[in-house]
């Protein structure tokens, strides 16, 4: 749609613009009549330069440490098969109950066993009196002597003796085997622990040596099995070699801690009780065996159960003297940990550290890279950049312990940009209006006013 603007004619012919039929060109004349009517405005003076919170790095004695997980597992675990064949008869156990070693479980009709050893006890008897009548024999013979009995009846009386008693120790040796089969029908537990559920009911047939009943799994103590990985593994050795951390004389003395699920920090203490000979080639991780007590408290249960998984910690070597900052002040920089540090003119400096382990408080070892007397920026961390022009606000060193109030930003210190550790950079100063001049606020009134 066209406007076309119809000038309307004075007397004497010259044409004039009707301002009421038009308001949009009544508007863009009084506006081109108040430009420039405001005041002059000069350039916005810079703000100050960001507080931020810096603190020193903590001096205090740790020990160095690696994390893992793991799986609990029992020391002994039993699986309960009979050692003759039968049908059940009993199973007097309750499941999942614990056991003490010599506890019944199950019970195989023993009459057919029974029978057998009935038998075999009248076998030995048997034998019994026919070495009895073959030792009379010979004694007899042996008293009348060779005028009566000629040399080959007292060989053959001999022998009749020995063979009977070789008959006597057999049968014997049967009663035995019967008897071990009679007790064998009597299933119960070879050591101290939790046992399962049943797998077959009574009236089921057991195959010896065959059929699984249940399990019996020992309580206390219980391993932890945990993978070290191959890096680890050669820092330790290198350290060893190096004379940083003294060499165990039996691995028994390494101590090991675990924490469950839920729990703080690591409670329970045991110890290293083997460490595998291989590397497995297909993880590059070596096998290590802790042993920890899980004893039963009054009126409670058990912590620990066999399968479970736990945090485990490996401690390296002795105590010694580091430095510590809060995690939160460390960034990363394509794999490079750094910090921000603070110069003697309170600029801002981008500093790379080694870090070392996270202990329970919040708080990072640094290797390498710190002072003591460093200033670390620990708060602000996206507010600022290398070079930059910081107030100082001197704190303590904030631990996740502490209740402080949030930093008004947060998150974990950003990497510089390309060439930002070379070159300075002004301080924190907002945009800026080159010299331009603001305009006023439009006024009505002038000389076209209708």
């Amino acid at each position: 749609m066209r406007y076309v603007l119809k000038p309307e004619m004075r007397a004497g012919g010259i044409p004039v613009m009707n301002f009421r039929t038009h308001p949009f060109l009544a508007l863009l004349c009084l506006s081109l009549t108040t430009a420039g009517c405001g005041p002059n405005r000069g350039p916005e003076a810079p703000p100050p330069p960001p507080v931020i919170p810096i603190s020193r790095p903590v001096v205090r004695q740790v020990t160095d440490f690696v994390d893992y997980t793991g799986r609990t597992d029992a020391v002994n675990s039993v699986g309960i098969r009979p050692r003759v064949s039968g049908y059940l008869v009993k199973i007097p156990f309750r499941e999942g109950a614990e056991v003490k070693k010599g506890d019944l479980l199950f019970e195989i009709d023993p009459r057919p066993y029974q029978a057998q050893l009935d038998q075999a006890q009248s076998q030995v008897a048997l034998n019994q009196a026919s070495l009895t009548l073959a030792q009379s024999t010979y004694a007899r013979d042996r008293a009348i002597g060779t005028s009566a009995v000629s040399p080959q009846q007292l060989e053959q009386d001999r022998a009749a003796v020995e063979e009977t008693q070789a008959r006597v120790k057999a049968s014997q040796a049967t009663v035995e085997n019967y008897r071990l089969n009679v007790e064998f029908t009597r299933v119960t537990s070879p050591i101290d622990g939790q046992v399962s559920r049943y797998y077959l009911t009574i009236g089921n047939l057991a195959i010896q040596d065959q059929t699984l009943l249940t399990t019996v799994v020992s309580l206390d103590p219980v391993y932890a099995y945990f993978d070290i990985d191959e890096p680890t593994l050669l820092r330790i050795r290198r350290a060893i070699n190096e004379g940083k951390i003294q060499r165990a004389k039996d691995v028994t003395a390494i101590p090991v801690l675990m924490g469950l699920q839920g729990e703080e920090g690591y409670p329970h203490q045991g110890f290293v009780n083997f460490i595998n000979n291989v590397i497995n080639p297909s993880t590059g991780t070596l096998a290590i065996r802790g042993v920890f007590p899980n004893p039963e408290p009054p009126n409670g249960r058990r912590m620990l159960s066999p399968g479970m998984f736990v945090r485990i910690r490996l401690p390296i070597g002795q105590p010694h003297e580091a430095l510590l900052v809060i995690d939160r002040a460390i960034g990363s920089d394509q794999g490079l940990k750094f910090v921000y540090v603070l110069d003697a003119d309170n600029k801002v400096q981008y500093r790379r550290v080694t870090t070392g382990a996270l202990e329970d408080d919040g708080l990072r070892v640094v290797e390498e890279g710190l002072r003591p007397d460093d200033r670390v920026v620990v708060g602000g961390l996206q507010q600022i950049r290398p070079r930059m022009q910081v107030q100082a606000e001197p704190t303590e060193m904030p631990t996740l312990g502490q209740n402080q109030a949030p930093s008004p930003v947060s998150g974990r210190p950003q990497p510089p940009p390309p060439g930002a550790n070379d070159q300075g950079s002004s301080g924190g100063t907002g945009p800026k209006n080159p010299g331009g001049k603001t305009p006023g606020p439009t006024t009505p009134g002038g000389p076209n006013r209708p």
